[in-house]
């Protein structure tokens, strides 16, 4: 049976990966460091719901803490390990930057350094669509240039990138890097832009939408990501990377309307200039990922953010 050790493991997509792979009966062995970004509450929810399952084990550990982290290898021992663990957020990285230097830098190199020596089968990793910084080439294919980040966020998935490609070519470690696009859902994060939006317009309270709303996102829904990243589980390759996102860049202000819509409560709307270190429009070529992961995304905007919206009024008991 597989072992699996996810980094990560209380956040927004490592929930959701470990929850899937868990009602499957695989064992999961979840790190995390529950860190303060946003309310470890939320993180402490979703840890709740998946020790529920007896194939999960979790240990709380700071991935520049070597000594735990290798530990933690030498315990479980697993087959494969998916790092999603990260500082994120574009824009908190402008104001922080050492908190990504330390988690994106150092951590990730504590991981893959750790698969090396364990001889892990492989490594599943987390990149993002902020690498692809000012590129106007449209849609984003992992052939572009990815030279010219725009934000220190996207400079340390960069970094994760080559890292990666090094371990691979010296050390014989099998990586598989998914750039994931502008991923929303249930049990999200609240520094996004559809979970503070719905909370602030819900409370009445005003919106800040930056570019004066003119920024487009290909908006992917997390049951999508999760799929995808399964699909990376049961493959064998020595080094790839992969775009996962909708493959459809929709207008930030159609995301507002929907949300409105659904709420039925008209948004208090604030229209500001673009923010340093953001970018106009993101849009995932997937043909790549289609052909070698099969990858097809299911959920529609519409459909994710009802399914988002209708979770967060249960989840704040609005009825």
């Amino acid at each position: 049976m597989q072992k699996i050790l996810i980094t990560g493991a209380a956040g927004f997509i490592g929930y959701h990966l470990s929850r899937s792979l868990l009602e499957d009966g695989i064992i999961v062995f979840g790190v995390d460091n529950l860190n303060n970004y946003y309310d470890p509450d939320l993180k402490k929810q979703r840890l709740k719901r998946l020790k529920s399952f007896k194939n999960f084990n979790f240990k709380k550990i700071d991935l520049i803490d070597e000594k735990k982290l290798n530990n933690a290898f030498l315990n479980f021992n697993p087959s494969i390990v998916i790092h999603l663990a990260a500082q994120a957020g574009v824009r908190y990285s402008i104001e922080n930057p050492r908190a990504y230097l330390d988690s994106n830098l150092i951590g990730f190199h504590n991981v893959i350094e750790q698969c090396r020596r364990s001889k892990i089968n492989k490594l599943i990793y987390a990149s993002s669509s902020s690498i692809y910084g000012l590129n106007e080439k449209i849609p984003f294919s992992v052939n572009d240039k990815t030279d010219y980040p725009v934000s220190l966020y996207g400079a340390t998935k960069k970094s994760n990138e080559l890292v990666a490609h090094a371990y691979s070519h010296l050390y014989g470690v099998k990586t598989i890097g998914l750039r994931f696009f502008t991923v929303y859902g249930p049990w999200g994060r609240p520094d996004m832009a559809y979970f503070s939006f719905t909370k602030k317009i819900i409370e009445g309270r005003k919106i800040e939408v930056f570019n004066h709303g003119n920024m487009q996102r290909d908006f992917t829904y997390i049951d999508d990501i999760v799929d995808g990243i399964r699909n990376t589980i049961d493959k064998d390759f020595n080094f790839e990377i992969f775009n996962l996102g909708n493959s459809k860049s929709e207008d930030l202000m159609t995301m507002i309307r929907i949300i409105e819509n659904e709420l039925n409560i008209n948004a208090k709307i604030v229209f500001k200039d673009m923010q340093a270190g953001d970018v106009f429009k993101t849009y995932a070529d997937i043909k790549k990922s289609s052909k070698m992961l099969e990858f097809k995304p299911k959920v529609s905007l519409q459909i994710g953010l009802k399914r988002t919206i209708d979770w967060y009024k249960n989840f704040i008991g609005l009825k």
